[in-house]
């Protein structure tokens, strides 16, 4: 974590400082293994179509991120269904990535996204996640899985 270009997230007081036993859970990726997850992102071409590529996903459901609805976007993460050991790959660019577990990634996912793109998937890619610059998030899924309501009255760019 020491060398990791977005440590300050995770370790400032300013921003958000996460308990040390949460903290030695978030594993950043090496230049090498972070630039293999973008390939593989890429090779896959998954976002060759914002937020998606085109008949990739079955279902794509979204969120919109506000200033008051973090308890929000915690449940609508939680109705993922993911279970909470899951690790997950979070990469926001070529060369920075991390796995973390799905538990604490719901937990803070604000520190996780501060506007940015950051994608994240599983070893599958039957589903994805996609929490694009403009404060919205996508969820791409093959699985069985019911698109919520909750943001239905949003405008989205996608």
């Amino acid at each position: 974590m020491d060398d990791f270009v977005l440590k300050w997230r995770f370790t400032d007081e300013k921003y958000d400082k996460l308990p040390d036993d949460h903290l030695s859970q978030l594993k950043p990726l090496d230049r090498k293994a972070a630039i293999f997850l973008w390939s593989y992102i890429s090779d896959n071409s998954l976002h060759e179509h914002i937020p998606f590529k085109r008949d990739y996903f079955n279902i794509i459901d979204k969120a919109k991120i506000r200033q008051d609805n973090k308890p929000e976007i915690k449940k609508w993460l939680y109705r993922r269904g993911f279970p909470f050991d899951k690790s997950v790959y979070l990469s926001w660019q070529p060369e920075v990535a991390m796995i973390v577990p799905w538990k604490l990634f719901v937990k803070y996912f604000d520190s996780f996204y501060y506007s940015d793109d950051l994608t994240i998937i599983d070893q599958s890619l039957n589903w994805a996640l996609l929490f694009y610059h403009e404060d919205e998030i996508y969820f791409g899924t093959n699985e069985p899985y019911l698109a919520g309501e909750s943001f239905a009255d949003e405008e989205f760019i996608w």
